[in-house]
């Protein structure tokens, strides 16, 4: 088991099918958690896809310190990924148990001092990243991203069974392209379809954490390297990851104080 003794709360940002916006909300969860007064962590767990550097305007290797790799600091956000170590056009050719031994090297070499949040961006499924998390780190819990369309949440499902296995709680669902919004008159449709995500809740006993539309400038701004929550805090869009963030913070709030209070309960 890795230890990180010094990191509050890890955060594990998943999907069960790819396409659906999962680094995009991790990015800017980790921002606004940030924003929030949480000193904060994003670790880009995307081996085969790192799209961190890119989203975040990062080009640079991090520095080395004694055998200790630094994050690197953009918006006083602490990053690390292995895109920072590959060219962009430079493919990950790696199998499952280098896939493993990676992500694993990646967070326990970095020196990431103290932080409330680590933010987890892992790739899309439920194979070898998914299985070393669980096993190797002791994470808080996760949040499940899906597109209201049935052929994501059938893959939703499989994600959230999966950390059920494996006895990762399940923070909520947040429910991506929702609404599409014309950039030109403003009018929202569900071309996705309508409350997809709802048909989680009851199921699986968990929560919608937020629901966030499919628009033109979340793409433009991590394309061009500065995500939502930075470019604007005051927009919309922003204020929803900002929601998101808040949610979160309370819902582990509430737990901590339950766990206090239950004697023989493992605080997390």
């Amino acid at each position: 088991m890795i230890t990180l003794p010094e990191i509050k709360h890890v955060i594990a940002i998943a999907s069960g099918k790819g396409g659906v916006g999962k680094s995009t909300l991790a990015v800017n969860l980790a921002l606004a958690l940030m924003l929030e007064e949480q000193k904060t962590g994003l670790l880009d767990a995307d081996l085969y896809g790192p799209s961190i550097p890119l989203m975040l305007g990062i080009s640079e290797k991090p520095p080395e310190s004694e055998n200790h790799l630094l994050p690197i600091e953009k918006y006083h956000l602490k990053t690390m990924s292995i895109g920072y170590f590959l060219s962009t056009d430079q493919p990950a050719i790696w199998r499952g148990p280098m896939v493993s031994k990676y992500l694993q090297e990646l967070c326990q070499s970095t020196q990431w001092g103290k932080l409330d949040f680590l933010v987890i961006d892992l790739p899309p499924g439920t194979g070898d990243i998914q299985l070393t998390l669980s096993q190797k780190i002791r994470t808080t819990g996760a949040v499940i991203i899906t597109t209201p369309q049935d052929v994501a949440l059938l893959d939703a499902k499989k994600a959230i069974k999966m950390f059920e296995k494996v006895n990762v709680p399940v923070l909520g669902v947040v429910e991506n392209m929702s609404t599409h919004i014309c950039s030109q008159c403003g009018h929202e449709e569900d071309i996705f379809g309508k409350n997809g995500a709802d048909k989680l809740i009851d199921v699986f006993h968990t929560e919608i954490l937020g629901k966030l539309p499919l628009d033109k400038s979340i793409r433009e701004n991590t394309d061009n390297g500065v995500p939502s929550v930075i470019s604007d805090p005051v927009s919309k869009i922003s204020l929803l990851y900002r929601e998101i963030a808040k949610k979160i913070i309370r819902k582990l709030e509430v737990r901590e104080k339950i766990q206090t209070k239950i004697p023989g309960v493992q605080k997390i």
